[in-house]
């Protein structure tokens, strides 16, 4: 059998990846002389709350080759679909890798994109492989696919982007006081922008959401659509429910963000991801 795999960033949870026989390797989150394996021994739930202790943003590391070779040298053949090389040196490690096996045994594809978008790709690459698809077919297609994943977050505190980076001091306060809520997208080289900025509560934030999605309605590949959040269990039923009544998709998939997503975007965020046709 073709073996799918992808790493932890791609936010599909252990019960998603095992019925769809997808394997995940995790990225490693470093914090003070601990590090710890996305999705393995640190969830979002521990994660928020070291970074509430020590008032500090982990560090965040890709999986290494002997990562991939352990897991590479279990199958016959391989398709690894990773988070943006724009983002991170996971696919680059996994291509390095690659080379160590016989021309062919290994495919790795960067899907450009993160979170659950990554795993609407490793789905579909599932859906194919148990089609009877072969290794070769399933990577045209997958990577044909890639500009067609779409994917929106409200972020609804601005703080982890102000710790790691991502805006200055007077741009977190802001933001704050005026309650900017930023609407990210990825943008098709696989790297990330901000889409929109929501003003006052959150739940016009994710009406604005909403209102994204509504506009892929024509185009929307119903087969499934992701949820996928940060603490916000209760936002992401009411948009599971309005995405159900609006676009009747076959499977509306809630999952929460890894460590390593959430070390980046923070608690209270939300996301909605697709694919269109």
């Amino acid at each position: 059998m073709i073996q799918i795999v992808t790493d932890s960033t791609a936010d599909l949870g252990r019960v998603i990846a095992d019925r769809s026989h997808i394997k995940i390797i995790p990225l490693s989150v470093l914090i003070g002389d601990e590090t710890y394996l996305d999705g393995v021994n640190i969830d979002q739930a521990k994660l928020f709350e070291l970074v509430k202790k020590t008032g500090k943003l982990p560090k965040t590391a890709a999986p290494t080759l002997k990562d991939f070779y352990s897991v590479f040298k279990e199958s016959d053949e391989v398709i690894f679909i990773g988070i943006s090389s724009k983002l991170s040196s996971t696919v680059q490690n996994a291509i390095l890798t690659s080379k160590e096996f016989p021309d062919g045994k290994v495919r790795v594809i960067d899907s450009l994109n993160l979170s659950s978008g990554i795993g609407l790709l490793a789905l579909a690459a599932g859906d194919l492989r148990d089609k009877g698809l072969a290794a070769a077919e399933i990577e045209k297609e997958i990577t044909r696919r890639l500009p067609n994943t779409r994917m929106s977050f409200m972020i609804d505190t601005m703080e982890y982007l102000y710790k790691g980076g991502r805006c200055s001091a007077l741009q977190s306060i802001f933001g704050s006081m005026l309650k900017i809520h930023p609407i990210i997208e990825m943008l098709p080289d696989g790297t990330l922008g901000v889409k929109d900025k929501a003003y006052g509560s959150r739940k016009k934030s994710m009406n604005l959401l909403l209102q994204d999605f509504e506009k892929h309605l024509d185009e929307l590949d119903t087969r499934r659509v992701f949820i996928t959040h940060t603490s916000s269990d209760e936002d992401a039923k009411y948009l599971k429910e309005e995405i159900e009544r609006i676009a009747h998709p076959r499977e509306v998939l809630i999952t929460r963000a890894g460590s390593v997503i959430s070390s980046h975007c923070g608690p209270g965020t939300i996301g909605i991801l697709y694919m269109v046709k």
